[in-house]
């Protein structure tokens, strides 16, 4: 059986996958390791910090050690210390919102970034671009941040945080091609959103099917 251990900045993720993997992994093995204090160091300063990526990179080290076969990280606000991670172990490292990225921009020329944390939105676009640039194409993006609702759904009203996040999802909509929900825990209103909706894409699933092509 191969392992796949899981880098988390917050809790919230740990329950979706541990769903998803039986579904798209049923054969791997997860070990979700969760360090809360690493969002919110990123979010106090402000951006990712070198004391953020050091202890990321420690993580995933110890992952390899560990005997894991890939590392999936699970947080865009960390993206870029994943990448740098990629560098440093010999096994794959498979960054949750990468092949979302690739779907936008596939997708359309306006891109609309959603977040609920501020210091998503930087290393999102930057992604987002990243990858037109890698297939020659040209696309804009427009950023959107639902000030307050990663904080409610933290303190448990969700309902709150469904709330003010719907309402930036439906103004992005109205202007974009395509839309990106920057963070995983925004995947929960992809349900709720009417049919005729533009794209509108979120990581999760999309990530843990891009670690089983690495893995297989």
């Amino acid at each position: 059986m191969k392992t796949v251990f899981a880098i988390h900045t917050t809790p919230v993720l740990v329950e979706v996958l541990r769903k998803l993997f039986p579904e798209v992994l049923p054969d791997v093995r997860l070990v979700n390791v969760v360090d809360d204090s690493l969002l919110a160091d990123v979010r106090t300063a402000g951006k990712l910090t070198p004391s953020v990526t050091r202890r990321i990179i420690g993580y995933g080290t110890l992952a390899e050690s560990s005997g894991a076969h890939a590392i999936l990280s699970c947080c865009s606000s960390v993206g870029e210390a994943a990448d740098l991670l990629a560098q440093t172990v010999s096994i794959p490292v498979v960054k949750i919102d990468n092949r979302m990225a690739e779907e936008a921009v596939e997708k359309g020329s306006r891109i609309g970034v959603i977040a609920t944390v501020a210091t998503t939105l930087d290393p999102t676009e930057r992604l987002i671009l990243r990858k037109a640039k890698e297939r020659g194409k040209s696309v804009t993006t427009q950023r959107y941040l639902a000030g307050n609702a990663y904080d409610a759904l933290m303190a448990g009203n969700s309902e709150e945080h469904d709330r003010l996040l719907m309402a930036e999802i439906q103004r992005a909509t109205s202007e974009n091609d395509v839309v990106v929900l920057a963070q995983g825990s925004m995947a929960r209103l992809v349900p709720m959103l009417p049919q005729d909706s533009v794209p509108v894409l979120s990581s999760p699933r999309s990530g843990v099917e891009a670690l089983k092509e690495h893995l297989t």
